[in-house]
């Protein structure tokens, strides 16, 4: 025999050969899979004719069913429990049972017929229960020893069904009982003494077999009045109408349907209806499980916890407060803001607001916002009909920062700004320098004389773009709030910063305070701005776009007198000569812009003179709005005296009158002799 795999695996002349051994006519224009379907259908014959389909079949085996064994039925005061029942029958059941003669029986036997005894059982619902069945079986015995002509309608109606008149089916003895009850596990298995071959209802019938055997129904009805007997000294009732451990007085509830047992092995050996309910439990106890302690309230927090910082609106409505600490940008000490807050107390993206917090609850994040103190250090009522910074009037700086006041902060740079250019409250100035002239140190002796001199107002040092170390030296050095991002950070992150300082200090103006901004340097953040725009079409000279300029402008031009009080200052640096062409026009750009104008000369710088002020072209507008008329009339011939010098010139002849004076006051003086 071949397989359909191994006659695909072969060659052409090996199939021809297995088909000439087969008989089969192989033409020459066979083709391999032909060849392999005619071997096989060839193959099919042949065993075909070996095994025809008239042998011998299997047998087919009747299984006789096994009446399933109950747990506990209860009906009213009547009831048995099985599982106490069956394992002292067990037991009584290891000795070998004794035939005992019919004429044996009990009292009640003789008393009351099976046909009684049976119609005295009261009526229930399911599966009859074991006694039914003995009883059932007992009048079927009975039935059988009445007359042969009466036998054949007495049959048992299972085997009446097979038409037949064969002997009855073989019946177990005690030992085949007490066998069974041995293993209760195994109650899945089939066993073989009670399997009935089916042949032997198809069998010849013997004429001895007609008539039923008489001994073998006197020895089958005395097995079964001697099991009858058994069962009922087993479950006689007590005196007191209730057997041994029941669960009650048959009012429970116990459903009357009975439980098959599923696996005798895992019935557990305690009982919870053995035990006797008890409902007396005593008063005190009772109520020790009804009396609860009430939980001790967790500590309140809320309102306890003060926070601060400056709110970013986000698109969706709500807002968080950010913290100085972080440069303004997302923290683990952020406060979250309602939308509902922020409408009620009327809120814009800068405010700086100082509030209390509580704890965050289980799923939050952030500390919640519960009440607002200050908004930019007015009460909230006074803030929500606060005027928009862009509809307030913008006038010319009218009030002079004095920056030769303290004695601590007065040198030769500040003297001469303060009299050659002097920053008014207001000012929009503009330090113009080349790389290594010393505006940082310029610009830090300025912010620590308006810090020392005008306490009133809010200095914020942005520095852009600029060295981590220098970040380091301001922080440590000048009296401002420092905001930073090095060199070392994405133009995101530039513009980002700057966004946020600037909606601060518009937000404060708006609430009548003084704010002075300092700015390294404009064409830093003039660069980030035009890297992170979009790509209009128009690029002007140096690669700058044409609309990358103008959120730079807009940031610079935010400085302004505003009329009734209020100031935003900005002093920023702008790099020149530093051969990039981009710079030259960043400049360009913001030159016309500012109404205040210092420079710096690098041949001063290379000389070490210090400050290295071009006085000749440093300059502020309408400085007659800032100066008594005596400090200009002297300012007046002072500028006509060193107009024709060169920076160095000017520089040395004014650096050695004012170091031989003590203040401008005296200086100015010195210039009458």
């Amino acid at each position: 025999m071949y397989s359909k795999d191994e006659l695909s695996d072969k060659n052409t002349s090996e199939l021809q050969d297995i088909a000439t051994n087969l008989d089969i006519d192989v033409q020459d224009n066979t083709n391999n899979e032909e060849l392999v379907y005619a071997i096989l259908d060839r193959q099919a014959e042949v065993e075909g004719n070996k095994n025809p389909l008239g042998g011998t079949k299997r047998r087919r085996t009747r299984i006789v069913k096994k009446d399933t064994d109950k747990v506990y039925t209860v009906n009213g005061s009547e009831g048995e429990n099985f599982d106490v029942k069956k394992n002292k029958v067990a037991a009584t059941n290891t000795e070998p049972t004794k035939v005992v003669e019919p004429e044996t029986t009990t009292s009640n036997d003789e008393t009351l017929s099976p046909e009684e005894l049976l119609k005295a059982i009261p009526k229930h619902r399911g599966r009859k229960s074991k006694k039914e069945l003995e009883l059932l079986s007992a009048i079927e015995a009975r039935k059988q020893q009445m007359p042969t002509d009466e036998q054949e309608d007495a049959v048992p109606s299972e085997i009446s069904k097979t038409n037949t008149d064969e002997p009855l089916p073989y019946v177990a003895d005690s030992t085949d009982i007490e066998d069974t009850n041995k293993d209760d596990t195994d109650t899945n298995n089939i066993n073989t003494n009670d399997v009935i071959p089916e042949e032997a209802f198809h069998g010849e019938p013997h004429p001895e077999n007609q008539l039923p055997d008489t001994s073998l129904i006197e020895q089958l009805q005395a097995k079964i009045n001697a099991h009858n007997s058994s069962n009922e000294e087993e479950s006689e009732m007590p005196h007191d109408m209730y057997w041994d451990e029941d669960p009650a007085d048959g009012t429970d509830f116990i459903t009357v349907v009975d439980l098959p047992i599923e696996d005798q092995g895992v019935v557990p050996t305690y009982d919870m209806f053995d035990n006797p309910t008890n409902n007396n439990m005593p008063q005190d106890q009772a109520g020790a499980y009804q009396q609860q302690e009430p939980a001790e309230p967790l500590f309140d927090f809320t309102d306890l916890i003060t926070a601060n910082g400056v709110l970013e609106v986000m698109p969706d409505g709500y807002g968080f407060l950010r913290s100085s600490d972080y440069n303004y940008l997302s923290s683990p000490d952020d406060v979250y803001v309602s939308t509902q807050q922020i409408k009620c107390y009327g809120l814009k993206t800068g405010d700086v607001v100082e509030c209390h917090v509580r704890p965050p609850h289980d799923g939050e994040k952030y500390f919640p916002l519960t009440s607002i103190d200050l908004i930019n250090g007015r009460e909230p009522m006074e803030v929500r009909d606060r005027i928009a910074f862009e509809h307030l009037t913008p006038l010319f700086p009218d009030e002079k920062f004095n920056l030769c006041g303290d004695k601590a902060t007065t040198n030769l740079s500040t003297r001469i700004v303060d009299i050659f250019s002097p920053i008014g409250k207001g000012q929009r100035a503009l330090i113009v320098a080349q790389p290594k002239t010393g505006k940082t140190i310029l610009m830090k002796d300025i912010a620590n004389a308006i810090a020392a001199n005008h306490p009133e107002a809010y200095l914020m040092m942005l520095l852009i773009d600029e060295r981590p170390e220098e970040v380091t030296d301001m922080a440590r050095t000048v009296n401002a709030e420092v905001i930073a991002s090095t060199f070392d950070e994405p133009a995101e992150r530039h513009v980002k910063i700057a966004g946020i300082v600037l909606e601060k200090a518009k937000r404060m103006v708006e609430c009548g305070h003084d704010v002075v901004i300092f700015l390294d340097s404009i064409t830093r953040l003039a660069r980030a701005y035009n890297t992170v725009s979009p790509a209009s079409g128009k690029v002007l000279t140096g690669g700058v776009d044409a609309n990358a300029l103008q959120k730079p402008k807009r940031f610079f031009g935010a400085a302004r007198n505003i009329e009734g009080g209020g100031s935003l200052t900005i002093i920023a640096t702008a790099l020149i000569d530093t051969g990039s062409k981009m710079d030259e026009v960043i400049f360009e750009e913001f030159k016309g812009t500012g109404n205040m104008e210092l420079q710096l000369d690098r041949s001063l710088s290379n000389k070490r003179i210090f400050p290295a002020v071009n006085l000749v072209a440093s300059s502020t507008r309408r400085d007659d709005l800032l100066q008594d008329k005596t400090t200009l009339d002297r300012m007046w011939i002072l500028r006509k005296y060193i107009a024709d010098m060169n920076p160095i010139e000017a520089m040395n002849t004014i650096h050695d009158s004012m170091s031989k004076t003590r203040d401008n006051e005296e200086f100015l003086l010195s210039m009458n002799s």
